[in-house]
């Protein structure tokens, strides 16, 4: 809410007078050494907070590293039930770091690239049924899951690269693929890098960085995790408290997302790196947007479905246009748009039922490629 303030403006104030009666101002020689004192233990306190939260931040990152290279030792090859269909996590180097992914089923390969604040575990609903006519492939983009934690890297060509090497590394050539979030930024720059071994593309819930539609505002969030370092120090030993709020404001079912599965997604994002892996998606969002307008001089020609959720309760509740939708007909040639009923943001938890359905649906009948391992 924002109301009408006086506004009171002092010019020219020497830090060695004060105020004497109404409108008088005397000189005080010990206001001016006060001052003086305050003003040099200001920015020693300032110094030695930078420092140590440079020095912290270093720190968690050389943790991460050191914890992610234990974890991920633990779970290559660690087969598990999901639905009655058998996956399991599996590590692969590519592009200079180390993905998590988890794969099973049989069939055409479906990548699944999950968004912010989750990991493959965001698509758990829905793997089971695709995996009875698909590969399901589902990794944690760099930084968040199960996969390491470089310090930079984080822009959609970049992380679609990493994708792309996983892909390939797997034997497939061509693939379907599916993104939510900033999944969604990642799907589409590895649409547009390479565009002839995309046979479709399912994307949902994103504001495509750089093709938001005309006046719409962006959200808080989105600005407050591009800050450097500040996020990091505000949301750290809150994680539980903070990711819980965009879990059920999201959502027009909050009990879509169990407690079970926040602490899922809370366990990895609350982990050294964790965090400012997370933010830094958002921080290259302006690197993205000069991508996606390069990309954007050839439209993608394969046939894209965006979907989009169509109550959000935190942006005013009832969506008329989802801006995935927007955003990929300036992108595209040939998009399907629906929007999702009785669904906020979180589509793949809130309703599987319809993401399966479409997807089946969208995909079928449809030829993939696979090279010889």
């Amino acid at each position: 809410m924002h109301g009408t303030v006086p506004s009171i403006i002092i010019t020219n104030r020497r830090v060695d007078y004060v105020m004497k009666g109404k409108d008088n101002f005397v000189s005080h020689p010990s206001y001016l050494l006060t001052a003086k004192a305050y003003f040099i233990l200001g920015i020693i306190v300032t110094s030695i907070f930078s420092s140590a939260w440079i020095l912290l931040n270093q720190n968690h990152v050389a943790m991460a590293q050191v914890q992610q290279q234990q974890q991920l030792q633990q779970v290559n090859g660690n087969s598990f039930q999901l639905g009655n269909v058998t996956f399991s996590h599996n590590t692969a180097s590519v592009n200079g770091v180390k993905l998590h992914y988890v794969i099973g089923g049989h069939g055409p390969p479906v990548v699944l690239l999950h968004g912010w604040p989750e990991t493959w575990y965001a698509w758990h609903t829905v793997m089971p049924a695709l995996a009875k006519n698909y590969t399901v492939i589902a990794p944690d983009l760099r930084g968040l899951g199960d996969s390491s934690k470089p310090t930079a890297g984080y822009d959609g060509k970049n992380v679609a690269e990493d994708i792309h090497q996983l892909v390939t590394k797997l034997g497939y050539r061509t693939i379907f693929l599916v993104g939510h979030d900033i999944g969604t930024q990642v799907a589409y720059s590895y649409a547009a890098a390479h565009p002839a071994e995309v046979k479709k593309l399912a994307v949902m819930e994103l504001t495509i960085p750089g093709f938001a539609p005309p006046g719409r505002p962006p959200i808080w969030w989105s600005i407050f995790h591009q800050v450097p370092d500040v996020p990091e120090a505000l949301v750290q030993g809150k994680e539980m408290m903070y990711l819980s709020w965009f879990f059920h404001g999201l959502t027009y079912n909050p009990a879509a997302i169990t407690q079970a599965d926040i602490n899922e997604y809370v366990s990895h994002y609350s982990a050294p790196g964790g965090l400012r892996a997370g933010f830094e998606y958002y921080r290259a969002f302006p690197q993205d947007a000069i991508q996606n307008m390069n990309y954007s001089k050839t439209k993608l020609t394969m046939p894209v479905l965006a979907m989009g959720g169509g109550y959000i309760p935190v942006l005013g509740g009832n969506i008329t246009m989802p801006s995935v939708i927007y955003g990929m007909q300036k992108l595209a040639q040939n998009v399907q748009g629906i929007k999702v009923p009785n669904s906020g943001h979180f589509i793949p938890e809130e309703r599987p039922d319809i993401v399966i359905k479409q997807l089946d649906t969208f995909f079928s009948s449809n030829p993939i490629t696979k090279t010889s391992k």
